[in-house]
């Protein structure tokens, strides 16, 4: 339900109308992540990740200064190898869309890359070999930053209707996610398109809408906002303004983001392309909201990466250790300290929250699902956390063995104290007989 009492379905009539070709579909119907993340894994002073050897948030600041927010982004192979998703429209869902779906995404139902050239639309196909690095100042952003473990959501709904008549912010809540457009109109804004700025970037190119006159924004409660259509300048005002809402906040140079480009165009089908995102309508929050959904669980998911990451990457000593020497040279309470702290990461990685389940939204809205799994697709969502969890079963691996580590320690120590107290017994025997026989004499 929405702040203002309207229900959901009401906008169904803002979904736009399928005019694209069925052939250039390509979405995948990717199942739900079986397993649960959580939002609240940090410290204030930053992350709560295992310290083995060095600190993961010390290990992540050599590789990242700590000049602004600025990072390499999630751990995904679409953000270079071109990948092509079509957005399927919502209210044009039929069995027609769903066979070609299955066709094109092979007979044994995985997914495959769909580039350039498998493109049939002209100017759809013009318009993808046009865009690249050069044109992302042309078009709006699409921003997402995991900037804390979660926000105060009460406090900032609060604050954001406070800001109704001042940014003109009409707030909805669906479920952990609160939309609302947001406009700076004083220093802090730049100059929005006062109408419609159409620009082509080929001669059999389609028609791009380039302007962005209403910013809307996604904010989610584990931490996470996805911003469409507002400047560089405006979403670190906006970032700035967010600060005192944060809880758990991460340093500087543990702030994770994605960074997408949207533009609005009725010559072609919607799609995500080589980090561009073609829209239909720039005003249905509704698709928006479907899509951010995934962005915003992506730029989680980095997060999750960069955790596991350090992590491995600061224990990697420990089974070299065992091979060469056939033991840990670790303390009793270095090695305690080393299971709490890998047992926090599988703690925060799996048992907090749901952060990766498939949002209630899409229960509520089914024509939204299709949308909502093709940028999940795009973003390679399945396959990074199926990685993820490949990788925390290493962890738990590590986790296992220095348990052994310690319950051998321990078997050591009392076979030791064994061995003593039989000595011990043995020395009194032996000076029992000695003062016996001295006696004897």
């Amino acid at each position: 339900m929405s702040l203002d009492g309207d229900h959901i379905s009401e906008h169904d009539n803002l979904l736009p109308k399928q005019t694209g070709s069925g052939s250039e579909a390509t979405t995948t119907g990717e199942t739900n992540v079986p397993v649960n993340t959580a939002a609240k894994t940090f410290e204030h002073s930053g992350l709560a990740a295992p310290n083995t050897g060095s600190a993961s948030s010390a290990s992540s600041a050599s590789k990242n200064k700590t000049s602004g927010i600025q990072r390499a982004g999630p751990q995904r192979m679409s953000r270079v190898t071109h990948k092509l998703k079509l957005l399927p429209e919502a209210d044009n869902i039929n069995d027609e869309t769903n066979s070609t779906l299955k066709l094109e995404n092979g007979h044994n139902g995985k997914e495959v890359y769909s580039q350039v050239n498998q493109i049939k639309d002209k100017p759809a196909r013009r318009d993808a070999e046009k865009l690249g690095k050069k044109q992302r100042h042309l078009l709006p952003r699409v921003t997402a930053y995991c900037t804390c473990g979660s926000y105060k959501m009460k406090e900032l709904i609060r604050w954001i209707k406070d800001c109704r008549k001042a940014h003109h912010t009409h707030p909805k809540l669906f479920d952990e996610c609160l939309y609302t457009p947001f406009i700076y109109n004083d220093w802090r804004g730049d100059k929005r398109f006062e109408h419609d700025d159409i620009i082509r970037l080929d001669d059999e190119g389609g028609e791009i809408n380039v302007s962005s006159k209403q910013p809307d924004l996604f904010i989610y409660e584990y931490g996470v906002i996805v911003m469409w259509g507002f400047t560089e300048r405006e979403e670190k005002a906006f970032l700035s303004d967010l600060d005192k809402f944060e809880m758990e906040k991460l340093a500087p140079e543990d702030v994770q983001v994605e960074q997408l480009n949207y533009y609005i165009t009725q010559s072609y089908q919607p799609r995500i392309y080589n980090d561009f995102i073609t829209l239909k309508d720039g005003s249905n929050y509704l698709i928006k909201l479907s899509i951010s959904h995934a962005i915003a669980q992506s730029v989680k998911i980095s997060l999750f990466e960069e955790l596991v990451d350090n992590t491995i990457e600061d224990t990697q000593n420990i089974p070299q250790q065992i091979a060469s020497m056939g033991k840990i040279s670790m303390t009793k309470e270095e090695i305690m300290k080393s299971i709490g702290e890998l047992f926090i990461l599988r703690i925060n990685i799996n048992l907090h929250g749901s952060v990766m389940d498939s949002p209630e939204i899409m229960w509520a809205e089914p024509q939204l699902e299709p949308i909502y799994q093709a940028t999940r697709g795009y973003l390679e969502i399945n396959q990074r956390v199926g990685l993820l969890n490949q990788r925390l079963e290493v962890i738990s691996d590590l986790l296992q063995m220095l348990k052994e580590q310690l319950g051998q320690s321990d078997e050591e120590y009392l076979e030791f104290i064994v061995i003593v107290l039989v000595g011990v017994e043995v020395l009194v025997s032996v000076v029992n007989i000695i003062v016996d026989i001295i006696a004897d004499l």
